[in-house]
């Protein structure tokens, strides 16, 4: 086929509506390529959900075109769904060193190691998959290895920032090469694909390196014990927390399965230095010392379980927090986990500890995301000939788009997509395309099954209108009740309990001796019956709607 009949067609999977479940598809023909499978944690109200992770029904239905999954860096909404993806669709995993030692240490634990297809990139170089040349373009954030992707496709580049700040004194001296953004911009971009997280924040990310100062003040003049959170993957705030410990003359524990296993990987890829002799055993942590002691703890949102969500209500097999010691979350707040990173604080202040968690006074924590200005430079160096923001919600999206706009930089359109939306680029322009399946997976991770949305609907009525169990003894032979229904009830009051439950027994009792033999000899007609006039009863009665199961003993 030659090139002008071809399209380019780019869809987003996730991550354009949302923060997390970042993944996107670019289809050239037949070719088929996804930028990062990421998951979100749950919002509050689904409830008993562990993980959400995006629809990717697409690609099922499109499997034998799928030449592979190329990540930009290792953070969780971006890798944190290939365990789950590639039970349907095997398909080779591109990513630099640390990505991919974060994605095996996750397979591995999904037992797919055995057959998962991992290939090695190196920052700086490019690679050729199908119709598409790949060059791997070294960016700044909150974690190792990261990259941006410049695809070249026959119908012009595609540049995918991934996630990024321009930090011009980054800890491990790994640059962002904006050279080579300029190149492209020289050369000819056909759409800049590009990180919208901080787009309400104006002026630039300050560097890694302006947490040092406020952190090693706390450190000199903490009275005792210092416990700090952070990412587990923000291996530069966990080097530079070493390194305040080893001149303050203090030593390090770590606790917390996610940080002890990224802290070995680093030090095993040799990309975390750690002095002989400065760590501390977590079993060790309760005799040592306290005041010659920091402590690196994972669980800076709270998660239930977590190393710090059970340190606060003293539950934690090692760790306990004192009067006077110092506790320092030095980790961005993620909307939604407010709440619960507050009421793990309070337990803090509870126990009279020195909390520190937020940038009075100097910085703590420092954002791994581009603000406005570095956003304006990235767009003024590619100079699009087409502008797509993405990773945020709507809001987020719609405001990096005004931002491109006043800069009058993107020759062509700027567009504003949301999950599922296609574009189509041609030789004459691009277009918008009916939309694919896309949408959210729930995940259950105990049991790595989807949970489908009527269970979390069933959760949801029981949480908030209570279960009525209606137990009814029938005689398999004369259809008759051999004694009054039993109902059990949960998470339903009533004030005037004894009288309610009296007159639902008579609703039960009453639906079966009004229903005829054909009727009672059936139970799922009988059972139907029940819920119906209990329902109608319990409504008018108490307004509520409960779950109603009722319950057939054959005698």
């Amino acid at each position: 086929m030659s090139k002008t009949n071809q399209t380019l067609t780019v869809i987003p999977l996730g991550g354009l509506g949302e923060f997390g479940m970042n993944m996107m598809v670019l289809r050239y023909g037949d070719d088929i390529i996804v930028i990062d499978a990421g998951m979100m944690f749950p919002e509050s109200e689904l409830l008993g959900v562990d993980l959400v992770i995006p629809d990717t029904t697409y690609l099922k239905q499109n499997r034998e075109h799928v030449r592979a999954i190329v990540l930009t860096h290792g953070h969780e909404d971006h890798i944190g769904a290939l365990s789950y993806i590639l039970r349907d669709l095997n398909v080779p995993i591109y990513g630099t060193r640390f990505t991919l030692a974060l994605v095996k240490k996750r397979l591995e634990e999904a037992g797919l190691m055995e057959v998962a297809k991992l290939f090695e990139v190196v920052p700086g170089r490019r690679i050729e998959i199908g119709p598409y040349e790949i060059e791997f373009i070294p960016v700044t954030h909150s974690t190792l290895d990261c990259v941006a992707l410049a695809i070249r496709t026959p119908l012009g580049v595609i540049i995918h920032t991934g996630d990024f700040k321009i930090d011009q004194t980054p800890v491990d001296d790994y640059r962002m090469d904006l050279h080579t953004f300029a190149r492209y911009g020289s050369e000819g971009v056909l759409a800049l694909f590009s990180d919208s997280t901080n787009v309400e924040r104006p002026g630039f990310t300050p560097s890694e390196r302006t947490v040092v100062p406020r952190i090693e003040e706390l450190a000199r003049s903490a009275p005792r014990r210092v416990v700090l959170s952070c990412f587990a993957s923000s291996i530069h705030r966990i080097q530079q927390v070493i390194d305040i410990a080893e001149r303050v003359g203090r030593k390090v524990a770590f606790v917390g399965r996610s940080m002890i296993d990224n802290v070995e990987i680093a030090h095993d890829l040799d990309y975390l230095r750690i002095p002989d002799g400065i760590v501390v055993r977590p079993q060790e942590i309760r005799s040592y010392e306290p005041r010659k002691l920091i402590v690196l703890a994972s669980g800076s949102q709270a998660e239930p379980m977590s190393s710090m969500s059970r340190i606060a209500v003293d539950s934690h097999r090692f760790v306990t927090i004192d009067e006077n010691d110092t506790v320092i979350l030095s980790a961005r707040i993620i909307p939604g986990n407010e709440k619960a990173i507050f009421r793990m604080l309070d337990h803090m202040f509870r126990r009279r500890a020195l909390v520190y968690y937020d940038n009075e006074g100097g910085p703590i924590h420092v954002s791994g995301h581009a603000s406005q200005e570095e956003q304006k430079l990235i767009l003024q160096l590619v100079r699009p000939k087409y502008f797509v923001p993405v990773h945020g919600e709507y809001r987020h999206l719609f405001r990096h788009a005004a931002l491109a706009h006043s800069l009058g930089v993107v020759s062509g359109e700027i567009l504003l997509l949301e999950n599922g939306k296609r574009i189509e680029f041609t030789e004459d322009g691009a277009y918008r395309r009916d939309a694919v399946q896309a949408g959210r997976v729930l995940v259950d991770s105990g049991s790595l099954e989807e949970i489908e949305a009527v269970v979390v609907r069933d959760r949801k009525h029981l949480s908030e209108e209570g279960v009525v169990i209606p137990i009814i003894a029938i005689d398999k032979n004369t259809g008759r009740i051999e004694s009054a229904p039993e109902i059990v009830s949960r998470g339903l009051m009533s004030e005037n309990g004894s009288e309610f439950l009296e007159g639902a027994r008579a609703v039960v009792s009453r639906t079966v001796e009004t229903s005829n033999m054909e009727e009672r000899a059936d139970w799922s007609v009988i059972k139907e019956k029940i819920r119906v006039d209990l329902k109608r009863y319990i409504s008018k009665q108490t307004s509520k709607r409960p779950l109603i199961l009722p319950v057939i003993l054959e005698i």
